[in-house]
């Protein structure tokens, strides 16, 4: 064998380890959404087939397949652990909706979500917090914000319910002035 076909074999598991470490450490630990509460943010999003539904931090992709499977809506799954990708991609295949859905393993503050007109969160408040000036900067105006359990602080919710005891809020992107 020739030098440079030992060295590529020899540094196969090294590139394949380091496909499988996330970007950096994760902002939260991955607690998923109970099937009550992604049924409940999909519907108060008003899921339509004409929709682009992003789960930022979207763990094992239920929102976006479920919004395919029950809506017919397209979705995109952004997580920075590359185990979460694989396993979304992974029950999309299962689900029959990989020509809807797409798993992307990205940083959700680094990420480009501007073609959505829903996302969907299921993340803690500080992180929600955070986010927040990326979401109004982004999305474009009356894009929908739906997050499971935590509010945007001071940013009043345009809905609020309640599914097996947990908030889940709205919020639509307002017009900017430079909108109008």
């Amino acid at each position: 064998m020739t030098r440079r076909v030992i060295l590529c074999l020899a540094l196969a598991p090294v590139a394949a380890f380091a496909q499988n470490r996330p970007l950096r450490a994760p902002d939260i630990h991955y607690d998923p959404s109970t099937m009550a509460h992604t049924e409940a943010m999909l519907k108060l999003a008003g899921i339509t087939r004409k929709d682009i539904v992003y789960d930022l931090g979207c763990g094992d992709g239920r929102l976006v397949i479920t919004a395919a499977k029950e809506y017919g809506a397209r979705g995109v799954g952004i997580d920075i652990d590359p185990v979460r990708i694989q396993e979304s991609t992974g029950n999309a295949k299962q689900a029959g909706v990989t020509k809807l859905v797409k798993f992307r393993n990205e940083d959700l503050f680094e990420a480009d979500i501007h073609e959505a007109t829903v996302v969907m969160l299921y993340l803690w408040p500080s992180v929600n917090l955070k986010l927040r000036p990326k979401l109004l900067k982004e999305l474009k105006p009356g894009t929908r914000v739906v997050s499971n359990l935590h509010d945007m602080g001071d940013w009043a919710p345009d809905k609020k319910i309640e599914a097996d005891g947990h908030p889940i809020y709205l919020w639509t992107i307002p017009e900017r002035p430079a909108d109008k």
